[in-house]
């Protein structure tokens, strides 16, 4: 009998099996593959690399309620924006929000959660170790707000930047809860804007009014308010 006819015995079987099995589940990973890439894009923001606002929500009110005694939210947002926008191009201005992006991902560290809210406005829940040093919170804020202001390297040259943060301790507000920690760090964040120094949520600010979801009195509030 020809070689290349005789039928396979249990080896031969056993390998065309696998081979056979293996056809479609490659098809199936190739295809479970593609489709984590693609939820894992709908999730993030493409420019700076941020979570989205629902996905950000959803892992920094897990990070959280995990470290209630060593955690920390900012709200961040960049000064002069549409300035910078209007003098440098939007080229630039896409440069300074990926950088601005990729500053706040190295600062907040692998356990850290960064989201884009919109715009140039964007959200960091990180954990800071509070045994490492005293003043930890601030020291930590501090670096962040130096890095903030990092000129920003573009096709043009070195572009100036600037931001204002403001925080919010859970273990030092007494509060876990997502929504009331961002209304009060961007309370803060407002109460020094352009000041060129990071802000503190404090007990009242958690109780300022809100307008579909954004403080009263933000830009773009009343706008909101009258179309309510």
């Amino acid at each position: 009998m020809n070689p290349a006819t005789r039928v396979p015995g249990p080896i031969g079987q056993r390998a065309l099996l696998i081979t056979t099995l293996a056809v479609p589940l490659t098809g199936w990973t190739i295809h479970a593959f593609t489709l984590h890439r693609r939820l894992a894009a709908e999730r993030r923001d493409p420019l700076t690399g941020a979570q989205r606002r629902a996905a950000f929500e959803r892992r920094a009110q897990r990070l959280l309620i995990r470290h209630r005694q060593d955690s920390l939210l900012c709200i961040v947002d960049l000064d002069h924006f549409k300035g910078l926008n209007d003098t440098h191009g939007h080229a630039a201005g896409d440069a300074a929000l990926a950088t601005t992006g990729e500053r706040l991902a190295r600062w907040a560290g692998p356990h850290g959660v960064v989201g884009r809210l919109g715009g140039d406005e964007f959200a960091v829940a990180t954990r800071v170790d509070t045994q490492a040093r005293d003043n930890a919170m601030k020291h930590h804020l501090q670096d962040l707000l130096d890095a903030l202001h990092e000129p920003v390297p573009t096709e043009t040259g070195s572009v100036a930047v600037a931001a204002s943060v403001g925080a919010a301790v859970p273990d030092y507000l007494g509060i876990h809860a997502l929504p009331a920690l961002m209304r009060g760090a961007d309370v803060s964040m407002y109460r020094t804007k352009h000041s060129g120094r990071y802000g503190w949520a404090e007990i009242e600010d958690l109780q300022t009014p809100t307008v579909n979801g954004r403080r009263q009195g933000r830009p773009g509030t009343a706008l909101l308010e009258r179309a309510a």
